[in-house]
């Protein structure tokens, strides 16, 4: 018998393979509304409203849904279609999920950058049951194959999937139950025609008016349990800029810095104060707005100017500056817009104290 000697060499254990770290399943995550911070998703949750008649503002959308879901309970049918624009945090998700609620169905949510290949959008259908609420954000950034999948989907309930290649390729139709597709876009222009026609509801959201504000910083505040008066909920709805999303994330910075000053209370010169702290004028102007429109005051005499003359001299992106801080600026008079560039407005150097008069400005254009 051998004996091996303790000098002799060992051979090599194999070593076990590297494993590959798994792939995030990322539909899964999309498709849940709790995808991101845990925490905050949650308190979302609790923020938004559950029944559309909780549901404050947009009084024309909800008219008209109102409508649409009586009638469809009636004949025990899906909701049509339907098409939500508008500026981002006006409620286009929340909508959905009250829609679901109302029905008394499912609300499966994802984004189109999510649905880049044609097995993520086919998983997604073939999973609905009858009634099912799909919500697709964004969805004027879906690619052309994903669209010509929603298409028969849309119009008459069916998958069509193609099997094989080259010529031995066919094409199987998977019925699928009748759903509703709820789509949300920024960019209602965007959207191809042959997409946008299918949906038989295309409703825009406008921004809020500083008394439903009010009303839902109110809701919010008993809702994290924070005591507001009636001024101090409409000093921070006056700097939200019609939006809901926005006032809500003021009312919690407001609240962490009455925590941090003992204040049982939100009152008005406290929320002015921190409000002040967190650089949000009375008018819901932040430091970038500010910069954007001073940039142009200072160094282009008020305008016009390009879009890209301003993010050179203010240092932003042309893109963040068109779509984040343009659309308020425009729609309150702050900012106009001609085919020669962008122009402040008189209301613009009072409330930032510039004495630049119209006359001296680049107006003219005759």
């Amino acid at each position: 018998m051998a004996i091996k000697r303790s000098s002799d060499p060992q051979p090599t254990p194999p070593q076990p393979r590297k494993s590959h770290k798994p792939r995030p399943n990322y539909e899964v995550t999309l498709l849940s509304p709790k995808a991101n911070d845990r925490e905050n998703e949650q308190n979302e949750d609790k923020i938004r409203p559950q029944k559309l008649a909780d549901y404050i503002g947009q009084k024309d959308l909800k008219g008209i849904l109102n409508i649409a879901i009586a009638a469809a309970k009636g004949r025990q049918e899906p909701l049509d279609h339907l098409l939500l624009y508008g500026p981002p945090g006006l409620g286009k998700t929340t909508m959905s999920l009250i829609l679901a609620a109302e029905m008394g169905v499912n609300c499966k949510i994802t984004s189109a950058p999510a649905l880049e290949r044609p097995r993520d959008i086919t998983g997604l259908l073939v999973s609905l049951k009858p009634g099912d609420i799909i919500f697709i954000d964004e969805i004027h950034r879906l690619n052309h194959m994903t669209e010509e999948l929603l298409y028969p989907a849309m119009e008459d309930f069916r998958l069509d999937v193609t099997i094989g290649k080259g010529q031995t390729a066919k094409t199987r139709s998977i019925p699928l139950p009748p759903f509703t597709l709820v789509g949300a876009t920024t960019k209602a222009g965007a959207l191809s025609s042959p997409l946008r026609d299918r949906f038989g509801i295309i409703q825009r959201l406008r921004f809020y008016e500083l008394d439903e504000l009010t009303a839902i910083v109110k809701r919010t505040a008993e809702i994290i349990k924070t005591s507001i008066t009636e001024s101090g909920a409409v000093e921070i709805a006056r700097r939200s800029r019609g939006t809901p999303r926005i006032a809500n994330r003021l009312l919690r910075r407001v609240r962490d810095y009455a925590e941090v000053q003992k204040a049982d209370t939100i009152a008005e010169e406290l929320a002015a104060t921190a409000m002040e702290l967190f650089d949000v004028d009375n008018k819901g102007l932040d430091w970038t707005d500010r910069l954007v429109l001073s940039t142009i005051i200072e160094q282009f005499n008020g305008g016009p100017v390009g879009l890209e003359a301003i993010a050179a001299a203010t240092g932003e992106d042309r893109k963040t500056i068109e779509e984040v801080y343009e659309p308020y600026l425009l729609q309150n008079g702050y900012l106009s817009r001609t085919h020669r560039g962008r122009m402040v407005t008189d209301k613009t150097c009072q409330h930032l104290g510039y004495d630049v008069k119209s006359e001296n400005r680049q107006t003219e254009l005759f």
